[in-house]
């Protein structure tokens, strides 16, 4: 699914990302869903950055079909992975946020992948299982960590304005 809100892109699985000709930053929003587990938190984030030149790559497909099979041997469960590491490789920035709600083993496993990139920005707040692994990995690799989502908005507004 692709959609344009006023100067911003949003782009979803299983949508190609080759739809932004534009030289726009790229925002991929990663963290917390767990099969709806997490409230839809990439919304919110969409709506706030829609007055901005920008394109939000968001994993939190539509259509997804909680009886697929996570196996590489099923087609939509691969396309989704594929589509997800392609978004986080061409994106500029990644949101992160791990929602105490959840346990988040895939945003664990791609702050790791992603941790040493520069690309990070992180919300992990009080509650978070795995809160102090989190914030040691931002503190060893320099990975702004926010204590809440204002202080997170304005820097990636800052960040994407320049």
């Amino acid at each position: 699914m692709y959609f344009k809100i006023k100067n911003m892109s949003v782009i979803k699985p299983p949508s190609p990302l080759t739809k932004n000709l534009k030289n726009q930053p790229k925002v991929f929003l990663a963290g917390s869903i767990e099969m709806g587990a997490a409230e839809d938190w990439q919304k919110i984030i969409s709506n706030t950055l829609s007055k901005h030149y920008v394109t939000i790559y968001n994993p939190r497909r539509d259509d997804w079909d909680s009886s697929w099979e996570q196996k590489v041997e099923n087609p939509q469960f691969y396309q989704q992975v594929n589509w997800e590491l392609n978004a986080l490789e061409n994106s500029d920035i990644i949101i992160m946020y791990f929602s105490p709600e959840t346990k988040s083993p895939i945003s664990l496993l791609e702050l790791g992948l992603y941790a040493n990139s520069g690309k990070l920005v992180v919300y992990c707040p009080e509650g978070f299982w795995r809160k102090g692994n989190v914030d040691i990995v931002c503190e060893k690799y320099f990975i702004p960590n926010f204590d809440n989502w204002d202080k997170l908005i304005n820097f990636v507004i800052n960040k994407i304005e320049f």
